[in-house]
């Protein structure tokens, strides 16, 4: 017979077990954006990231950058990093909050691909 002892360190084990599973999951399944998907969602972006010399007033006033061209991996992070709080912007954390990992990835893409010449996605 299994005392008490041993089986409340059992279930535990038992719950570690499954918690490091978990986390080895979500961690190894790495999302891959989509261009033709972040055209789609672009829509949330281009109000204020696609005005050239476009200056925000809320919560400071800051030149809010261009977009376009930019690496896929960084705006990715930086959309989390606002989910999380990291960053702070109260406008984009709301924003970012309403993104999945998959729509970070997808803008992303989409934005990577931008160039000069892309409409509604000037350099700067």
């Amino acid at each position: 017979m299994i005392s008490m002892k041993k089986l409340y360190v059992l279930a535990q084990l038992a719950l570690i077990t499954s918690l490091t599973s978990v986390a080895f999951t979500s961690q190894a399944a790495e999302v891959t954006g989509s261009v033709e998907a972040g055209n789609g969602k672009v829509w949330l972006c281009t109000g204020c990231h696609s005005i050239p010399d476009y200056r925000a007033d809320y919560p400071f006033i800051y030149r809010v950058p261009m977009l376009g061209g930019q690496n896929a991996g960084y705006i990715a992070t930086a959309l989390s990093e606002y989910k999380k709080g990291e960053r702070k912007h109260p406008t984009m954390r709301s924003i970012a909050g309403s993104l999945s990992d998959q729509d970070m990835a997808d803008l992303g893409a989409y934005y990577a691909a931008q160039t000069a010449s892309s409409p509604n996605n000037p350099l700067k």
